[in-house]
């Protein structure tokens, strides 16, 4: 008689012919048309693997806007500006008189009323107005400005670090000497020797303005220029110019859009400081640091005629400080979460 042991058998778990629990992300990196288990729309813009550049561009503005908007003195910066921008577009539209003619038998030094907001000049003309319209002229020079000097800074300080040697002495002395002068004060050279008005301001300003951008750039290129990326593509052959228009350049440019937002309050300052000088916008332009001039002669009888272009002056340079604190802690690489 022989024993049997019984068999155990185990059950093998049933086979599934269905679809897979999870759905591989589509092969172009689209976002997911509907908010599910991973986060929805927010969570695809943060993921750690990106499925495509566009997906990875848009994650880093995502985070840099989060980053951004944690300041909130930064975003009452970014308001002032864009209000001023919309202000500029539509200034003939929101102006209640012209900027230019008044009448100097009736509307002469007014105080502020429901008329006349904020009072009227010596010429009989409408402050609001002029403020409204001055806001053009100061945009002008603002944006002016920052495209001429913050394209020659960079050029010249991403150059000046990669290249070394002769070239970077001779670049760096360069820009030494325009450091070793105030900015008001070399301003008011070159206008001096181009002439009264406010293109050559802009020239005079955007000139004096560039050799801190110069400076920046450079520093960022020195650490740069050691890493190993840019070992990487020497080595493939590209040439020094193709390394630093392609590689270091766009690097380098958060830093100084930072620092050129920075700038923007002294800009403003100093066009306004030529403005009251006589050399920047010619009369009857309602250019804000000219109508301060036109007012100190009346700034203790009728003290609105200088204080309203000043408050101007005043919150639009707070406005671009606010945002340029906001741009720094966005496009920093450490602080962006």
């Amino acid at each position: 008689m022989s024993d049997s042991t019984p068999l155990k058998t185990e059950s093998l778990p049933a086979r599934s012919d269905g679809p897979p629990l999870e759905s591989a992300a589509p092969p172009g990196g689209s976002a997911p048309h509907a908010v599910g288990e991973r986060g929805g729309l927010a969570s695809w813009l943060l993921s750690d693997r990106p499925a495509s550049r566009r997906q990875a561009a848009l994650g880093r503005a995502y985070g840099g806007w989060r980053a951004f908007a944690r300041n909130r003195l930064a975003l009452v910066g970014l308001a002032i500006v864009l209000a001023l921008v919309l202000v500029a577009i539509f200034a003939d539209l929101l102006a209640p008189y012209s900027a230019y003619t008044g009448d100097l038998r009736t509307t002469r030094l007014l105080p502020p009323s429901w008329a006349h907001w904020m009072g009227t000049d010596d010429q009989g003309r409408d402050i609001l107005s002029r403020l409204i319209h001055g806001s053009r002229i100061t945009l002008f020079v603002v944006v002016l400005v920052a495209v001429l000097a913050a394209p020659i800074g960079l050029v010249v300080g991403t150059v000046a670090g990669y290249a070394g040697g002769l070239v970077d002495a001779a670049l760096m002395r360069l820009t030494d000497i325009f450091l070793a002068f105030p900015r008001l004060i070399l301003a008011l050279a070159f206008v001096a020797a181009l002439g009264p008005g406010i293109e050559n301001a802009v020239i005079a300003i955007a000139v004096t303005s560039w050799p801190p951008y110069a400076r920046m750039a450079r520093a960022e290129t020195l650490g740069l220029r050691q890493s190993d990326f840019i070992a990487a593509v020497r080595l493939l052959g590209a040439s020094p110019g193709r390394i630093v228009l392609r590689h270091i350049m766009p690097l380098c440019v958060s830093s100084v859009i930072v620092r050129v937002t920075l700038d923007m309050a002294g800009i403003i300052l100093t066009a306004a400081g030529l403005g009251f000088l006589g050399l920047g916008a010619q009369p009857p332009m309602p250019e804000w640091g000219a109508m301060i001039a036109n007012g100190r002669l009346y700034v203790l009888d009728q003290w609105w005629v200088a204080a309203a272009p000043g408050a101007a002056i005043f919150l639009v340079s707070l406005a671009f400080n606010l945002l340029g604190d906001g741009l720094r802690d966005a496009l920093d690489p450490k602080g962006v979460k």
